[in-house]
């Protein structure tokens, strides 16, 4: 028998030259597998942190090969899914079938690369698990697979780009503005992947193989799981990770805001516009820089006079308030010594300390040290929440240094290179622990980004300072759907993107009315953007303190009377269908299920479903397709085999499994509904 493999508690271990490999059950029908050439594991579990039951079974077997020969190939079992492992490291995974799902890639002089062992003579020209050493502890680590040319995979956060099947892509593993890592993908082999590393690095899903590539970081840490369904890879993913909680009632509704409200007064007269004319509000923003100082997180009482006063008169409107907050922290703020003396600010390894400058100079709250976010978080709540503040948009969460250069920085959980992509899941942390301490369950925290995990603290987040342009809306749609495939059910985008959209433009007019209609159907609708024209002067204060301006108007009735009565026709859409958004919502609670869905998520069997970019489901019921093309008015639309759909405007009832041309004038968006699913008649009002 073999020296290389020991099996421990129904592990099994592998330590061969100067590599140590673990592989174990994580939950069911799921394994984790790390490995390192440092003398040990690190205590980290980063985000599989849920409690979790497994079955594995773990065994050595002893095999007659094709020649003749014996061959030792070590084995663990976990329900549906199987790793087996040679004695020269080589990896495979398979499903409760047999079929091979996952298997590491190599290459070898004379050799190709079927599973099986090598001679210890044979040259490696490649190796699946490579490590080279940058400093201490630390590796640049790279793990590569084979590739089938007819796999899709889908997942892996948020990117800008129109494609929903990754296969062929190159990811940048970094959090950026727009963009958002979050490394799990599901595959349509049957299979859900999960790189439990937030260290900075890139995915390659190449056709010849399939590589991850970090930078700096200790170990190889990833989970895989089989399942027979996506909706079954996503439920075993969030049980491993957590879900969202249950979102509130008054964050299903309407969002309003843009770049910035100036003055108290000035949010108000906006509240009491919606309020007057009869259209609901949920929430309303109150935007970046109205505060004192950042850092100080707390209203500028010149241009806020009377918080309290303020949240009481939203309140008889039926209005929460929503206040931005930035992790930054000014140099002149009254927070910076302190801060900086007790360690709670970003590091920076070589060069000055300015690591952000947005009308002045700061630095990063370290969101990854818990004496930070338990500070932080007490300044919140003494300025907001006291004051009568909901919830909190947490803004600037990548976070977004002026030098992204990760190798500069040092957080409180390690150097950048190794842990930065985990900042953002901290920051929502911050803000649920927080929050749960004080007995709220009604979390809602709007992020600018998000890691895995980050779903569990109450994490809305969004696409980030988009364009607005129609091939940027049609890359919001991909954006959405594939951060709910990596396990991010709550998600949006700024309605109209975010900049160069003019109140002036009806060529911008017919844009806003088109992503209106798809935030109709979206996890939430929220409508913000910078506005052109920026033709008002930012107010100054009595000591001649300039304020920061903002853009034009955004409410729904700047637009003119015929794009108001387009947008209220959706808003009165979205709170008709609030009812089914809730049950959805309820599902992603329970079982992790994506908001919006990939056609094949509820369609799994249909081949063709799983190509299907231009459209989406709202839940199990509802198809949604958005118009992304400037003067349409009419589109084509295929329809999943396994249900007939009834055209939720005109009322016409289609088989699935074909493609049908609907209307779409300015005012309306295509919506099938699965016949007898009861949102049909909410839709139709």
């Amino acid at each position: 028998m073999s020296n290389v493999f020991t099996i421990q508690n129904g592990s099994l271990i592998y330590k061969r030259r100067y590599e140590t490999l673990k592989i174990e059950g994580w939950g069911e029908n799921a394994l984790r597998v790390r490995s390192t050439e440092n003398r040990g594991f690190t205590q980290e579990h980063w985000a599989l942190t849920e409690s979790v039951r497994h079955e594995a079974n773990a065994f050595i077997d002893e095999r007659i090969t094709a020649n003749g020969g014996k061959e030792v190939v070590a084995v663990i079992e976990n329900g549906k899914i199987r790793a087996e492992m040679t004695e020269s490291g080589r990896i495979r995974f398979l499903n409760q079938k047999g079929d091979v799902l996952l298997k590491e890639h190599y290459q070898a002089m004379g050799y190709g690369n079927d599973f099986g062992d090598f001679p210890d003579w044979i040259n490696l020209h490649k190796s699946a698990r490579k490590y080279r050493s940058v400093g201490g502890d630390n590796y640049k680590i790279t793990l590569s697979f084979t590739a089938d040319e007819e796999e899709k995979v889908f997942g892996m956060g948020q990117y800008q780009q129109s494609n929903l099947n990754l296969k062929g892509c190159i990811l940048d593993l970094r959090q950026i503005n727009t963009q958002a890592s979050v490394p799990f993908y599901v595959s349509n082999k049957g299979y859900g992947f999960f790189m439990n590393n937030p260290a900075i690095g890139k995915a390659t899903f190449g056709n010849n193989y399939t590589e991850w590539c970090f930078e700096s970081t200790k170990q190889i840490d990833y989970w895989i799981c089989a399942g027979d369904t996506p909706a079954e890879i996503e439920k075993l993913y969030s049980a491993c990770t957590g879900r969202a909680p249950m979102m509130p009632d008054y964050a299903m509704g309407f969002w309003q805001c843009k770049l910035r409200y100036q003055t108290q007064e000035e949010l108000l007269s906006v509240a009491r516009g919606y309020y007057e004319r009869g259209i609901p509000v949920d929430m309303i923003v109150c935007d970046f820089f109205h505060w004192t100082k950042m850092g100080e997180w707390k209203f500028d009482p010149e241009f806020w006079p009377d918080p309290e006063g303020m949240v009481k008169q939203l309140g008889e409107m039926g209005i929460k308030l929503v206040v931005s907050v930035w992790p930054t922290v000014d140099m002149q703020s009254e927070n910076m010594e302190e801060m900086t003396d007790r360690d709670m600010l970003v590091r920076v390894n070589r060069g000055m300390n300015r690591q952000m400058e947005c009308v002045n100079i700061s630095q990063f709250a370290d969101m990854t040290n818990p004496e930070t976010r338990e500070f932080v978080f007490e300044i919140l709540k003494k300025n907001y929440l006291d004051k009568g503040v909901s919830q909190f948009w947490l803004d600037v969460a990548e976070p977004e240094f002026d030098t992204p250069d990760h190798d500069i920085y040092r957080y409180y959980k390690g150097q950048a290179l190794e842990v930065a992509n985990a900042y953002p899941a901290d920051y929502a942390k911050m803000i649920y622990e927080g929050m749960k301490k004080l007995g709220r369950e009604d979390v809602v925290s709007l992020v600018r980004c998000a890691w895995a995990g980050s779903q569990k603290y109450g994490a809305l987040a969004w696409s980030g300072d988009v364009q607005s342009n129609f091939e940027t809306f049609r890359r919001q749609v991909v954006a959405g759907l594939n951060m709910g495939m990596a396990g991010i059910p709550w998600w949006n985008a700024d309605i109209g993107g975010f900049f160069m959209g003019d109140i002036r433009d009806e060529k911008f007019h017919e844009l806003l009315m088109r992503w209106f209609a798809f935030a109709a159907f979206s996890p939430v609708m929220r409508l913000h953007g910078d506005r052109n024209p920026h033709d008002k002067p930012g107010l100054v204060s009595s000591g001649g303190k300039p304020c920061c301006p903002s853009g034009a108007d955004n409410e729904i009735w700047s637009y003119g009377e015929k794009v108001e009565k387009v947008l209220k026709k959706f808003i009165g859409l979205r709170y008709r269908i609030k009812p089914y958004t809730a049950r959805l919502m309820r599902e992603a609670q329970e079982n992790g299920s994506p908001v919006m869905r990939p056609l094949f998520y509820n369609f799994p069997k249909d081949k063709k479903a799983w190509d299907i970019a231009d459209a989406y489901m709202y839940g199990g019921d509802v198809l949604v397709a958005p118009i992304f093309e400037a003067g349409a008015t009419e589109r084509s639309v295929y329809l999943p085999e396994g249900a007939n759909w009834v055209d939720a405007e005109m009322g016409n009832v289609y088989a699935g499994g074909r493609t049908v041309t609907v209307c779409a004038p300015v005012d309306v968006i295509p919506v099938f509904v699965r016949e007898g699913a009861d949102v049909l008649q909410m839709i139709r009002g």
